[in-house]
């Protein structure tokens, strides 16, 4: 099923969650209701599609770094991102392991290919209710931050902190569409931002969504190319 987008700079898809229309806006939810309304949805969610824009902000060095490229998910555990050039990274776990391929520097001939365990990196750690791991609502505490502060007016926006601390990062922020401009509810986060605990700060919005396309596993692996280096963790 394809769904419309709505783009205004960054672009997201609204789901149906009932059907309402017409109806007039429902009265301001709190953060259980928000939590329930993307965890009902992401558990229905078998495969997920999108194109993304990250922007990483490392607070040492006061840089930003951006990039883009296209993710894929599939429960249990699966999960690729591509990243466009001049990034080429590549992420894949086929929900046992993680493979990222860092493409050769300037002046270097070969890339690396590095295996990690699952729970050593962020990407999996943070998204890892799209792969079907986990309950948002046991496995974090969560509140509702102010719209204005936060420049996201249309939805609702949601700080996660881990009831179990985890290295990979301090809390979560999930932006939340929840109602479509016909009325009907919906729990689709449009954007997702890591923040460690230096202060380091990992964005990812996500446009062109697909749900439950036929994806099939052989995505989940990866060769790299000829006289990559391989890195034993």
């Amino acid at each position: 099923m394809t769904l419309r987008l709505a783009a205004i700079g960054l672009c997201f898809v609204l789901v149906s969650w009932r059907a309402a229309a017409g109806a007039e806006e429902p009265k301001t939810l709190d953060a259980a209701a928000v939590v329930t309304l993307v965890q009902t949805f992401y558990d229905q969610t078998k495969t997920l599609q999108a194109e993304f824009e990250q922007t990483r902000y490392t607070r040492l060095y006061d840089r930003y770094d951006r990039a883009r490229g296209k993710v894929v998910f599939k429960k249990p555990g699966k999960m690729r991102w591509d990243y466009a050039q001049p990034n080429g990274q590549v992420f894949v776990s086929d929900g046992r392991r993680l493979l990222i391929y860092q493409p050769p520097e300037e002046g270097e001939k070969r890339g690396q290919l590095i295996e990690r365990s699952l729970d050593e990196d962020q990407l999996p750690s943070a998204f890892s209710f799209l792969t079907g791991a986990g309950s948002l609502d046991d496995d974090f505490e969560v509140r509702l931050l102010e719209h204005s502060h936060e420049k996201f007016k249309d939805g609702y926006v949601l700080q996660l902190i881990p009831r179990r601390p985890t290295p990979n990062y301090e809390q979560l922020v999930f932006y939340v569409r929840t109602l479509t401009s016909d009325g009907k509810r919906a729990g689709i986060v449009q954007r997702v931002l890591i923040i460690d605990s230096a202060g380091n700060r990992n964005r990812f919005d996500f446009a062109k969504i697909k749900f439950n396309r036929d994806v099939p596993d052989k995505r989940f692996s990866y060769r790299p190319p000829r006289g990559t280096e391989r890195v034993e963790p």
